[in-house]
């Protein structure tokens, strides 16, 4: 058996239905780790009589052990999560000194706040955000080759790299307004009803980002 034959029966061309089945797998993943499972033990917790302050801080750490399996699974350390588990971490140990639960709900706005800036600074880089952010989705769908041969594309096409910048500029701009949405909401609302409020007005911001992201991708030609 060739080597040729071999890397074909390892990674095989896959259809266009089961790239997006791949797609909507990964995507599953994420909501159900990085939004259901905080949500979820928030309120499991209250239930079972914990105060609002420890519900609200074991909820937030579920994410660390499920971001540090993502970066060792792929044997990858990426900056977004090394960044957003630095920021639990510290907001963790902020609300140990504090014990408010308003400072947790208003330390998740600030992370967000942070990411969406952090976003937009990555725009005169010559790494932009969503040039690394697509990965997870294009080697989901058509491998690590798949990847590299999309990638490519950066040093050798202007447009694709002005089509880069301009998907990173509106991520970034929404994230940083939706923080400022969430900062409210976490210092006006009552603390129970803040999880569920916020987590609803994500999922509406979320879904308006991925019908653009999708619309945009297509029309543009930056689907691999």
């Amino acid at each position: 058996m060739t080597e040729a034959t071999e890397a074909t029966e390892v990674t095989p061309v896959r259809t266009r239905a089961e790239k997006a089945a791949a797609v909507r797998r990964y995507a599953l993943k994420q909501l159900l780790f990085e939004l259901g499972l905080p949500l979820g033990a928030y309120y499991g917790l209250r239930a079972a009589g914990v105060n609002q302050w420890a519900a609200l801080l074991v909820g937030s750490l579920l994410l660390v052990p499920w971001i540090g399996y993502g970066m060792v699974r792929r044997r990858r350390i990426e900056g977004m999560a090394v960044f957003t588990l630095a920021v639990l971490v510290v907001g963790a140990l902020m609300t140990l000194v504090t014990g408010d639960p308003r400072t947790l709900l208003v330390r998740d706005s600030w992370l967000a706040a942070l990411i969406g800036l952090w976003v937009l600074g990555t725009l005169p880089t010559r790494s932009p955000f969503m040039l690394t952010a697509f990965r997870p989705l294009i080697v989901a769908k058509v491998g690590e080759d798949g990847f590299r041969q999309w990638r490519a594309q950066w040093e050798a096409n202007p447009v694709f790299r002005r089509r880069i910048r301009v998907i990173t500029a509106v991520w970034g701009t929404v994230l940083t307004l939706d923080a400022g949405v969430r900062v409210v909401l976490a210092l006006t609302l009552p603390v129970d009803l803040v999880p569920t409020v916020s987590t609803v007005q994500w999922l509406v911001v979320l879904a308006g980002l991925i019908f653009f992201h999708k619309w945009y991708v297509t029309r543009s030609g930056l689907e691999a």
